[in-house]
């Protein structure tokens, strides 16, 4: 629930949502119209909020805890770690970040098997984006519209979604382009295979518009998250890697938020079988038990750097409190099978019973997704596929869904429209069935906003 003067909150949690009011200036927001909700506890696919209620993660809190809340062995590995180490500059080798390297290199596709570690998404694609740039000797990069890469500056640029607005002053050589999205086709396509070949088309004709020569990098999230969970063709991302090894352009596969298992895969790209040059990873690498990111380097790309300098670093690269998290969280999502629960409950539980809801409830539009990612598009009419919300805005009709879910006890995750299904990966067949019987009840809300 988001607090209101009414809410009963214990002595501690009232405390904590009165300091945050006095002292924390929160991200993407107006300050004075904040009344954050105060977490006071969670584990496994659950949390609790400061009046003591509990909560059914549905948002895996910013799509990042992908191994649950409080896993008891990742909790005991930062302890440990903890106990022996807590901190080394990067510039010493180290067994945790050594460890943790080998573990990612192992779970990436092709030969990207050189690992720089940063603190997380953001700051792991600016990286990704400045290794392209002095690898190709160029300064351009195109992106898709419809994505997020982070709240940096080139980052942010980069990001085609309407956070980056404010941000973008035209300088930053960055330029974006539309990619395929059949239930909103900017090409008037009628089937995928039609959205997928004018799409490549497009995409093949900005970069002759802009000069292939000039082009350093495509970034594109392998499956975009924020953006709407629209999950591509294997033609799609096979077109746009051939593009690019015509043109020597390098392809940089964003993970940040689809990687480590959240489409049922270890990286999202597996699903199409393309392997790109470079990925950057965040968020469930280590479920954000400590902040960590990196960017995963191919052998062509490593070798630029054999001899000569890369200009660039951090003081926590490589951090061994994270990099402890990343050990544990990589070996007891394998041990445990984490990544094939997600697969799995994605397959039986969540794409079946989400497509039921849509069956009962008009307000739903279109239900895509895979593993434990998965989007519901929300609409006022079906026939004109109007949103429930303005893209870059929301609506009352959003406020009074989210508000239903969060009194039947579900915390979601919404952006615009749409209705993010995203848990941990570790939640059970139960658990999957619980929220969705949330849904279908707190559906009946969006339902009264439709004109159909």
């Amino acid at each position: 629930m988001t607090m209101t003067p009414e809410t009963i909150l214990t002595p501690e949690a009232a405390r904590a949502y009165e300091l945050d009011r006095r002292h924390v200036f929160h991200s993407w927001s107006a300050q004075a119209a904040l009344t954050p909700t105060v977490i006071t506890a969670a584990e496994g696919c659950y949390v609790w909020d400061g009046a003591g209620n509990r909560l059914l993660d549905f948002s895996s809190m910013l799509v990042n805890t992908n191994i649950g809340h409080q896993h008891p062995k990742v909790i005991a590995a930062i302890a440990e770690q903890a106990a022996k180490l807590c901190t080394v500059a990067p510039q010493f080798a180290n067994d945790a970040r050594s460890e943790a390297a080998r573990l990612i290199a192992e779970r990436t596709p092709g030969d990207l098997d050189t690992i720089f570690f940063t603190n997380g998404g953001a700051d792991a694609v600016e990286h990704a984006i400045r290794m392209a740039r002095l690898h190709t000797g160029r300064y351009k990069v195109l992106s898709r519209y419809r994505s997020y890469h982070g709240g940096t500056e080139t980052a942010v640029n980069v990001t085609g979604d309407p956070r980056r607005w404010p941000n973008d002053h035209g300088n930053t050589g960055t330029v974006h382009f539309f990619g395929p999205f059949l239930y909103r086709s900017e090409f008037d396509a009628e089937t995928e295979a039609q959205e997928t070949d004018r799409a490549l088309a497009h995409l093949a004709r900005t970069i002759e518009m802009e000069g292939p020569s000039t082009i350093a990098a495509i970034v594109l999230e392998s499956v975009p998250g924020t953006a709407g969970i629209m999950v591509p063709t294997t033609e799609y991302l096979a077109g746009v890697r051939e593009l690019c090894d015509t043109h020597g352009i390098v392809f940089i596969a964003d993970e940040v938020m689809a990687g480590f298992g959240r489409t049922g895969k270890w990286f999202a790209i597996e699903n199409f079988g393309v392997i790109p040059d470079l990925i950057t990873f965040a968020k469930g690498v280590n479920s954000g038990y400590v902040p960590l990111g990196g960017v995963a380097i191919s052998a062509a790309i490593a070798a630029t750097f054999a001899d000569r300098v890369y200009p660039g670093g951090l003081t926590y690269s490589g951090h061994p409190l994270a990099a402890a998290a990343a050990v544990a969280t990589i070996n007891a999502m394998t041990e445990e099978r984490i990544v094939e629960n997600a697969a799995e409950i994605g397959e039986r539980v969540l794409g079946p019973g989400l497509r039921e809801l849509a069956q009962r409830h008009p307000s739903i539009g279109e239900v895509r997704g895979l593993g434990v990612f998965w989007a519901v598009e929300l609409v006022r009419d079906r026939a004109t596929r109007e949103p429930l919300a303005p893209y870059g805005g929301t609506s009352p009709a959003m406020n009074e869904l989210v508000a239903a879910c969060r009194a039947r006890g579900l915390l979601p995750f919404v952006n615009f429209n749409r209705l993010h299904v995203v848990p941990p990966c570790v939640i059970t067949e139960a658990e999957a069935k619980e929220g969705l019987a949330i849904l279908d009840r707190a559906l009946i809300v969006a339902d009264a906003h439709t004109t159909s």
